[in-house]
């Protein structure tokens, strides 16, 4: 059971890897980081001037000090003056404990101007390191846009986008249909034509209107046979060459091969 609840897990995790893949805009993933980067970098920000603050807060405590120890001071120097050592004593006693503050105040200050200027110094690094994120960044988005580009195009050049498949996928069912109908078309044609099936369009004869039609066309043909024979009597009538009176046909053709000899026999001579 152990083994089968692992590989539902195994399986279940390289599922949900895969669509996060798949959902995962690396553009966005820059973009998130980059913002992470800037609220860190705020962070550091807000830490430097909250350190800085302190530390302007001990500067005034300490001249604050500083003036009730200088009071102090002149405190004493007039009861001293006046012949009172005990107000002097006791000026001087506050005096020392006003210059132990003033010491421990210093101490924390300079704690705090420490670590002020290393704040400073790492917000500067980190500065620079969220410019140089920012540069590689726009690099990298502008370079994926790119690409993400020349891959959409190359897609639809090559037909293997969705929308680009489903264009041809339409083309071919049109020119189907197409060659369909065509066929279609042509074997009505075709039967039509050889009489198994008739034209609706043309009027429908009877046998009688059939017969005289035929009648027609054969006057028609007897006519025009008519015609040609007249024609052709008619020319050759024209080629043949008229008699003179008395004369047979034969005769004619006769004197005319005489002339021909006699004229042959001169041109010997």
């Amino acid at each position: 059971m152990a083994g089968i609840f692992e590989r539902f897990s195994t399986i279940f995790r390289s599922k949900a890897n895969k669509a996060m893949d798949k959902m995962e805009d690396p553009r966005e993933t820059l973009d998130y980081s980059y913002q992470k980067q800037l609220d860190m970098l705020q962070k550091v920000r807000r830490g430097v001037a909250d350190v800085a603050t302190s530390r302007k807060r001990i500067e005034l405590q300490a001249n604050q000090l500083n003036g009730e120890i200088d009071k102090m001071q002149r405190s004493a120097q007039r009861a001293l003056e006046q012949g009172r050592e005990d107000l002097a004593r006791e000026a001087l006693t506050r005096k020392a404990g006003l210059q132990s503050q003033l010491n421990d105040l210093q101490t924390q200050h300079a704690t705090l101007q420490a670590e002020e200027e290393k704040l400073i110094r790492g917000s500067q690094r980190l500065q620079a390191r969220v410019d140089a994120f920012r540069t590689k960044k726009e690099t990298i988005k502008a370079s994926y846009s790119a690409a993400e580009a020349q891959t959409r195009i190359n897609e639809a050049f090559t037909g293997l986008s969705e929308e680009m498949g489903d264009v041809g996928m339409a083309i071919q069912r049109a020119e189907d249909k197409t060659m369909e109908l065509q066929a279609r078309a042509g074997a009505v044609d075709e039967l039509i034509a050889s009489g198994a099936i008739e034209d609706p369009t043309q009027t429908r004869q009877d046998d009688i209107t059939a017969e005289l039609d035929a009648l027609a066309s054969d006057s028609s043909v007897e006519s025009e046979l008519s015609a040609l024979k007249a024609q052709i009597g008619a020319g050759g009538d024209e080629a043949r060459p008229e008699l003179e009176p008395g004369q047979q046909p034969g005769a004619t053709q006769q004197s005319g091969t005489a002339r021909q000899v006699g004229g042959s026999q001169e041109d010997q001579k």
